[in-house]
């Protein structure tokens, strides 16, 4: 069992402790409520019992607690995805796709003092899409401001760069064909 899962059920004892605490239950009511001896209920809160299905299902509904509250279960998540964010220069990025060769996704949130036009180039095709604020970008001789709900799309080995305006923090959607795939769309509104 991993370190994860040990600290997990380390902590059951003390939850029910505390539930039982916060509801003004006695040992004997909670053991009358579930059907569980006393001494049992003693030793699962002292950390002298492993918790088990059999005894933790009557303890939630005795509580009215959700089991995953009562138990904390520690966050496993999909492997494929790495949802923790992490600074990238000085941006917040959280990755939302992990599929190498394919279209990459990101949410981005980009700091006020980011506001000062550094342009590359790279292979790709990318859009954005601004969730909250006003993105800057330039892109090769253009120099545009996009609001909230707005979006882009440019071939990325077209100089480019994008930031805050330097007022706010911004928020995005970035979307990147690193082989300058293109998004098919095929649902489009009607004009």
């Amino acid at each position: 069992m991993n370190d994860t899962f040990s600290a997990a059920l380390a902590e059951i004892g003390p939850r029910l402790k505390r539930a039982r605490a916060q509801r003004g239950v006695t040992l004997a009511e909670l053991a009358e409520a579930t059907g569980i001896s006393k001494s049992t209920l003693s030793r699962l809160e002292a950390g002298q019992r492993k918790p088990s299905l059999e005894l933790l299902l009557p303890i939630a509904a005795a509580h009215r607690i959700p089991l995953d509250k009562l138990v904390d279960v520690p966050q496993i998540g999909d492997p494929r995805v790495r949802l923790q964010p992490r600074k990238v220069n000085g941006r917040t990025v959280l990755p939302l796709t992990q599929h190498p060769g394919s279209l990459q996704a990101w949410k981005v949130i980009i700091p006020v003092d980011q506001s000062m036009p550094e342009p590359k180039t790279h292979e790709g095709y990318e859009w954005l899409y601004v969730l909250a604020g006003r993105l800057r970008l330039v892109l090769g001789d253009h120099d545009i401001v996009l609001g909230t709900g707005e979006a882009a799309e440019f071939d990325t080995r077209l100089p480019h760069w994008f930031g805050s305006t330097g007022h706010h923090p911004v928020e995005i959607l970035s979307i990147l064909g690193r082989q300058g795939e293109r998004m098919h769309v095929r649902a489009k509104p009607k004009t």
